[in-house]
């Protein structure tokens, strides 16, 4: 028997002032998206905006549907959405962000186990490390400098069967 340990890095800022202009930027983009969210049922609004590698910026947030789960979060929405725009352009730079009106979010929020994933395949499409910022409402924003920090055994295309003939 074999064990392994995994450990994952992460910087803290204490505030967005730490930040650089370009993630503040980033950020103040996020949570204006999270205020468009359509998030009707759960009332948490998550606001993600990807930096791409060709300097074009998109948002996002989280699209809700009565018949749960069946909705979308931030952070797909917005990979799909960049896809889509930029078929093929690598992402460099995720910030997300989340809203709660019962109590305010001092603690970043992460993505979730999906969201996760699929930010892995695009980390390896694109083939280098997307940054990740993470942010609540207010107080500290953590960053990775790669999704495999998030989600460090993933599941890629390398255990499906080869396809081509």
């Amino acid at each position: 028997m074999k064990t392994f340990e995994i450990k994952t890095t992460f910087t803290v800022y204490e505030s967005e002032a730490e930040l650089s202009e370009e993630d503040q930027k980033l950020l103040k983009m996020a949570r204006n998206a999270a205020s468009r969210a359509y998030a009707v049922y759960s009332q948490f609004h998550v606001g993600a905006a990807l930096l791409l590698d060709n300097g074009e910026i998109l948002t996002g947030n989280n699209q809700e549907n009565c018949a749960y789960p069946s909705g979308l979060c931030a952070e797909r929405t917005t990979a799909f959405y960049a896809s889509s725009r930029f078929p093929g352009v690598p992402f460099k730079k995720l910030v997300i962000t989340a809203v709660n009106p019962q109590s305010t979010l001092t603690t970043p929020v992460p993505p979730c186990g999906a969201c996760r994933q699929v930010l892995s395949e695009y980390e390896q499409r694109g083939g280098h490390p997307i940054t990740v910022l993470m942010a609540g409402q207010e107080g500290e924003i953590w960053q990775v400098n790669s999704v495999q920090d998030l989600l460090p055994l993933t599941f890629s295309d390398s255990y499906l069967p080869d396809m081509t003939i």
